[in-house]
């Protein structure tokens, strides 16, 4: 054995097969053996033998290596520790007490709500939007990526294009305020998985990026993470293959890593850019609270604002909360749901999380997982940590003694756990909106849904799109409208609010204030009805709807609606989510919409 060899005396069968590797994959065998990791070539064939798939096991350690801020080595040195901490059952909020920290709740439609609102249509033109989408439909009964579902069957449009046309809208809205004729363009990064990639370049690239430029958008792919097989940290073979080590998602924390890699950051900031959004994939409602959020971020400086909804004291969502530590140490971060109640115990709180009696809500909102930080602060903070998020592990133990995994685990980072390494002077906030306006995600398939206690959110496709129709009606409501009441029905097991079902492109209302100056108080829409809004000057003048109206408008032509509409109009008709003769996409909300008839409008009248 040559002397420079010595490394691999404790493995013979890596040893042996030496002459095989290259000297970066030489680098990184060293590695893993002072890692503790011999164990991965165990089982090993003579040279010769499984040859390619050697060199395919080398591949995929670079790959696990360089995807990882720090390496691979300091994943394995991470895991060590943490898992240690997991054994010994030592609780991350030790030393801390809780408060209810600074942030803005805002009333829909009062003049600080619009003044908020155009102050941030002013500011998207500097902003950049994440879309955080790695995650494939198959929670929800859907066999394809989430961002393909329809946000409403109504119109059938994808969230994808819903949310290209909202900030296509907000760009052009914006640049009228800037007096560019030339609109800036605002980027587009979504992060995608090796599940997703692939679907949705394809999904844009067939419907020619829904109106976008595709040099606006930038697909972003997180890879996956080795899995751990015990508590010393040692890398889990795939099952079934032994020259593979098993991976698992990393969690959206990894968008924070991703982004500061690709040099996008630096290059935004060069350009003038001070906001980057995230935002996940099956929120239909979130572009309503953008504006007044941004503004938010604007007029108060935020480093970082985490959108946020009001929260009954112990529901399934996590309360946004001041975490002071006795060193002196703060932050404000989200925590979860099942850890905030024994936390505000454990520091003087005997009630534990409770509601307020004045609002009848928690004092922790509910966090919502969307985020707008400050461009050059966030630079800043992630050049000392090259993108890397506080991590945690969950292992699933075998029993009490906390020495054996029932399976394989790995580290997972959170995106909305960013605001834990930043320092006391950052300002960090949040800003609360009304449910019905900013949340009604999309998670949860027919069965699971039916199951949630009543009261309790759905967050189902059936929710997802009736929250569309309600959030709609209630903004019209608010401009003096007069809409008719909801009924209540069920579908898939799910008992809902049914209201007018009304949609509208963003370009036709993208604020309240918009919508204030397209229709007018003499204006009624009963509750069978549908109204489809798809251009940008359509203007309700003492329209009495009863039935299906859609109306069209080019940017140039505009369209008056008055008088009375009377037909048939579209019904919303059941389905059963267990007929295979129906698409996924529809099953899975319990209803279709039968159009039986309308009327189409593009010209004044």
């Amino acid at each position: 054995m040559a002397g420079d060899e010595a490394w691999a005396s404790s493995c013979p069968s890596l040893l042996t097969n030496l002459s095989l590797l290259s000297p970066s994959q030489i680098e990184l065998a060293k590695m893993l053996v002072k890692e503790g990791q011999t164990h991965l070539f165990d089982n090993w064939a003579e040279p010769g033998v499984d040859d390619e798939k050697k060199k395919a096991f080398f591949y995929q350690v670079s790959l696990l290596d360089s995807s990882y801020p720090g390496g691979l080595s300091s994943y394995i040195q991470n895991a060590r520790k943490l898992l240690a901490d997991s054994k010994a059952g030592k609780n991350p909020y030790d030393g801390f007490t809780p408060s209810v920290p600074s942030g803005e709740v805002l009333e829909f439609g009062d003049e600080n709500f619009m003044k908020l609102e155009e102050s941030g249509v002013k500011e998207a033109r500097n902003a950049i939007f994440v879309l955080v989408a790695g995650g494939l439909g198959e929670r929800l009964g859907y066999k394809g990526i989430k961002l393909a579902l329809p946000v409403e069957t109504t119109t059938g449009k994808c969230f994808l294009q819903h949310y290209i046309e909202s900030i296509l809208a907000l760009q052009e809205a914006s640049s009228k305020y800037a007096h560019d004729e030339s609109q800036v363009k605002i980027p587009l990064v979504i992060m995608t998985s090796d599940d997703t990639n692939s679907c949705t370049m394809e999904l844009l690239e067939s419907n020619s990026y829904f109106g976008m430029d595709p040099t606006q958008v930038k697909l972003l792919k997180q890879e996956k993470v080795a899995c751990l097989a015990d508590n010393d940290a040692r890398l889990a073979l795939d099952p079934n293959d032994k020259y593979k080590i098993q991976t698992k998602p990393h969690g959206h924390g990894d968008v924070h890593a991703l982004l500061y890699s690709s040099g996008l950051l630096q290059q935004w900031k060069e350009t003038g850019r001070k906001w980057v959004l995230f935002f996940q994939d099956t929120n239909g409602l979130l572009f309503k609270a953008i504006p007044a959020s941004l503004g938010v971020s604007a007029t108060k400086g935020y480093n970082v604002n985490s959108l946020a909804v009001p929260r009954k004291a112990k529901e399934a969502i996590g309360g946004i909360t001041k975490l002071t530590h006795s060193d002196g140490r703060s932050m404000v971060i989200n925590v979860e749901y099942n850890q905030l109640d024994p936390l505000l115990r454990a520091t003087g709180h005997p009630d534990g999380d409770v509601n307020n009696p004045e609002t009848g809500f928690s004092p922790f909102p509910g966090n919502i997982n969307q985020l707008i930080l400050e461009l050059g602060s966030y630079i800043e903070e992630l050049k000392k940590t090259n993108g890397a998020i506080a991590e945690f592990v969950n292992p699933k133990y075998t029993d009490s003694t906390k020495t054996a995994f029932k399976s394989s685990t790995r580290l997972e980072c959170m995106m909305q756990d960013y605001p834990k390494t930043l320092p006391p002077s950052a300002k960090v906030g949040f800003t609360v909106m009304d449910t019905w306006l900013a949340y009604s995600p999309v998670k949860n398939n027919p069965e699971d849904a039916a199951k949630v206690p009543k009261g309790n959110p759905y967050h189902s496709a059936t929710s997802g799109e009736m929250a569309i129709y309600k959030a709609n009606s209630l903004v019209l409501k608010k401009a003096g409208v007069n809409i008719a009441e909801p009924v209540k029905d069920t579908f898939n097991g799910q008992e809902v609010e049914v209201w007018s079902r009304v949609t509208w492109h963003p370009k036709w209302a993208l604020t309240f204030k918009d919508v204030k100056e397209k229709v007018n108080q003499k204006c009624s829409v009963s509750q069978q009805s549908t109204m489809v809004i798809k251009g940008p000057n359509v203007f309700l003048e003492g329209l009495s709807l009863n039935g299906t109206l859609v109306i069209s408008s080019t940017d140039e032509s505009k369209v008056k609606v008055s008088g009375a509409v009377n037909n048939k109009g579209w019904g919303v008709k059941y389905v059963d989510y267990k007929d295979t003769s129906i698409p996924e996409e529809i099953r899975i909300r319990g209803f279709k919409i039968e159009k039986i008839e309308q009327l189409e409008m593009s010209n004044a009248v």
